[in-house]
């Protein structure tokens, strides 16, 4: 089908409009949303607010849930058709669900099926070219060259806004597919409904049995102009019971339908100037809870919206000043932009959510928000937050995961959690450290003892993931509990948090119970062959052993040893002892970097990626290993590793990102690194100096205070700190408190060609660790 002269000079002004983005030198303008929406780093790049309920992007994909990981968010860059725009997604995940209320505009014949991308007109799908795509911070719009018609995507926190402009004298037409979903499979969708409400509103609603059974999402869509004709489907086949026939023999005399495969076609006429536009609010309990919620967004201002959403992301993101190389500086605030998007508000206008008991409940003082990726998280996302969040955001955070522990029916935080419901992903109970964090930080509007109850209870919840058998034997057992000895590791992990925080309350008997679970780590350590191992309920270690193995399943989660032995960042000092000393863990930590690894070593688990040697960056259990030589007296080698990182794991292009985004953690890693500094132990309220990649970078605090890191001399050639000062002083020890960041003032870095060997050598120097340095 030929362009007529009409659509190319629309598509124009869509460019011309959509080039005039976000202020040049502003964040937002520095922000490229299609980083890592190639290969594997699963971003999606459409619209949202910070933080924002509504999450409005195109879906390119959506296949059987055994064949989806590439379309974990809906959009895979290498594509180039379009299925439709939905208003769910996660960004980054490794595994994936959503996809919700799926919206495609179009002109011509009806087809109710999406076709097939290799077949163009073959049903409701497009192709596109990424010529005609633009993107920004809360924005998105393209050309469907198939229907010829321009799309333009905006969104505030609970409601999205499209904007579709169709060739001159085309009827406006728009397809409604309920049936869509990310990770699809037969059978997902458990119920639905259509309502027509009037000439301009359609309500609905659906329960899918995804990642999280029996999740529920309702909407309420409003037309700028009426609806001519409709006509609502119910595709499902081979239903055996049917009921009694109801007002409405065909599909156009339908007001209300409900079904699992429910397709509503609407048919607006020919509009005069060619537009029409859609609002589509989200609700977490009801149809009349997305009615309400449209009120968020009450005119049909598209460019207003635009702007709104625009400035949302230009102060968010100006919580950091970023003076770097055009490269970095744009890998620095989409990492930025990325650690932005979730966790995400799931609480209706009024208060109201839907809880991990999938019941209603009232917030109180609090707004509620889900979509917790824990496991990678609560290692650099959340202690990010802390810095670049207001106060009361990261308040929002610990209150929901508290409040969806009380409505738990097994009453425990949880564990990977959205739409407030309850995945069972993962292992740990890693809520505990991101309360922890957020208290040892003094962030206020929190109730520490409610928190700790919760944690606590977390703890000692004996039917999750072998803790029974941890607190009996001080280990999981691999022959009662598979992944028993990542489970051992991280578990010892968050209980040293727990610790923290009831020691700064006061609570002696908690903090001591919590220390020695704390020292669990030591029971799966095999000093012998200087690897974290799995051990059986009588003892011993399980034969036979092989360091590289990984199976999901295994010993270990989503790793082998090579990856999981280093994981005890609360006590390193520990760990640098049961190597036989600084040597032993330099030398160690060398061997991850350096082995020369066969390429079908890991090529059989998916999520084990970005490999330099063994060390795997796409993947969180490595994150912390290049800052591991600070605490063996060897800053330099740290500065090294990170060089070889960020210059192999990050790029300014789709597939930029060398593994899964997670929920934003492989993007503050990269903001907290470009800084300088890396959060080992969240709970520690210290952070381990790397060396920074920006040139100056200025963190503009909630507090009203400015924190200013610059790098004097930073070049390709001097990638190594030659020395640090602290507002002014030399700076001696190889970490930050979080007190000399909230406290303002300036951390400048003297780089230099030569690694500087003396710097941060001293025992006393080096960073927290639970048990002390050996002499």
């Amino acid at each position: 089908m030929g362009i007529r002269p009409f659509v190319a000079l629309c598509a124009a002004a869509l460019l011309a409009t959509a080039a005039q983005a976000a202020p040049p030198g502003s964040p937002a303008a520095a922000v490229n949303v299609f980083i890592g929406t190639g290969g594997d780093g699963h971003t999606f790049p459409g619209a949202a607010r910070p933080f924002g309920m509504v999450q409005l992007s195109p879906d390119t994909q959506v296949r059987h849930f055994r064949q989806s990981y590439p379309w974990a968010a809906g959009y895979r860059y290498e594509d180039n058709s379009i299925l439709g725009f939905s208003h769910t997604h996660f960004s980054g995940s490794g595994h994936s669900d959503l996809g919700d209320i799926l919206l495609m505009p179009y002109s011509g014949d009806t087809r109710l099926e999406p076709g097939y991308p290799e077949r163009p007109f073959s049903g409701y799908r497009s192709r596109f070219r990424h010529e005609d795509e633009r993107a920004e911070p809360g924005y998105y719009a393209v050309r469907l060259q198939d229907h010829e018609v321009d799309v333009e995507l905006t969104a505030s926190e609970r409601v999205g806004l499209h904007r579709y402009r169709y060739a001159k004298s085309a009827a406006a037409k728009v397809i409604l597919d309920l049936r869509q979903s990310i990770y699809d499979y037969t059978g997902k969708n458990l119920w639905s409904s259509l309502r027509v409400r009037d000439n301009t509103t359609v309500t609905g609603m659906r329960i899918t049995r995804g990642w999280a059974p029996a999740r529920q999402v309702y909407f309420a869509m409003q037309f700028s102009r009426p609806i001519a004709s409709r006509s609502l489907y119910n595709r499902e086949e081979g239903v055996e019971y049917k009921g009694f026939a109801g007002p409405g023999k065909t599909p156009s005399d339908k007001i209300q339908l409900e079904g699992k495969a429910l397709v509503g076609a609407f048919d607006f006429g020919t509009p005069e100037d060619g537009t029409l536009l859609v609002k589509v609010a989200l609700s977490a309990v009801s149809e009349d809870g997305a009615l309400a919620n449209l009120e968020e967004m009450p005119g049909w201002d598209f460019d207003a919206e635009r702007q709104r959403a625009g400035n949302a992301w230009n102060e968010a993101l100006s919580a950091v000043t970023i003076e770097a190389s055009a490269e970095m500086r744009t890998m620095a605030y989409t990492s930025l932009y990325h650690a932005m998007l979730a966790p995400s508000l799931f609480m209706d206008r009024d208060g109201k959510y839907r809880g991990p008991d999938n019941q209603v409940h009232q917030a109180q003082g609090f707004r509620y928000h889900s979509t917790f990726s824990l496991w990678d998280t609560y290692r650099a996302l959340h202690p990010l937050l802390t810095l670049v969040q207001p106060e009361q955001r990261n308040a929002d955070f610990v209150n929901s995961l508290v409040a969806s522990r009380q409505h738990s029916p097994h009453g425990i935080l949880p564990v990977w959690a959205f739409h407030g419901q309850e995945t069972w992903c993962m292992i740990g109970y890693h809520a505990v450290p991101v309360i922890a964090d957020a208290y040892m930080k003094g962030i206020k509007g929190i109730n520490a003892d409610q928190a700790l109850a919760a944690m606590v209870a977390s703890a000692d919840y004996g039917p999750y993931g072998g803790l029974a058998h941890y607190m009996k034997l001080g280990y999981v057992p691999i022959d009662l509990e598979p992944e028993a000895a990542s489970k051992t590791v991280e578990y010892a992990f968050d209980d040293w948090t727990i610790a923290r925080m009831a020691e700064k309350m006061g609570r002696k008997d908690v903090a001591a119970r919590f220390y020695r679970r704390a020292q669990n780590y030591r029971n799966v350590f095999d000093t012998r062959t200087g690897f974290v191992r799995a051990r059986k309920s009588t003892g011993e270690f399980r034969e036979p052993f092989n360091p590289v193995q990984s199976n999901f399943g295994s010993d270990y989660t989503e790793g082998s040893a090579w990856q999981y032995s280093w994981y005890m960042p609360h006590d390193n000092a520990g760990l640098v002892g049961m190597l036989g000393g600084d040597a032993g863990l330099q030398s160690k930590i060398d061997q991850v970097f350096d082995a020369k690894v066969d390429d079908n070593a890991y090529a059989h688990m998916e999520d084990i990626s970005g490999l330099i040697g063994h060390y795997a960056h796409g993947n969180e259990p490595s994150h912390h290993v290049a800052y591991l030589y600070n605490f063996a007296g060897a800053p330099w080698k740290t500065q090294a590793r990170l060089a070889q990182i960020v210059a192999s794991q990050y790029h300014n292009k789709p597939d930029g990102l060398a593994g899964n985004d997670d929920l934003g953690q492989m993007s503050a890693w990269l903001v907290f690194t470009a800084l300088g500094f890396y959060p080992v132990a969240p709970g520690s309220n210290e952070y381990v100096i790397g060396r920074p990649f920006v040139d100056k970078a200025v963190l503009n605090l909630q507090n009203g205070k400015r924190f200013t890191i610059r790098a004097e001399g930073l070049s390709a050639v001097n990638a190594f700190v030659g020395g640090v000062t602290l507002n002014g002083k030399p700076l001696a020890r190889s970490f930050l408190r979080h007190e000399d960041i909230m406290a303002g003032g300036e951390l400048t870095f003297r780089m230099q060609a030569e690694p500087n060997k003396d710097w941060g050598v001293e025992r006393s120097a080096r960073p927290y660790s639970q048990t002390g340095y050996q002499q």
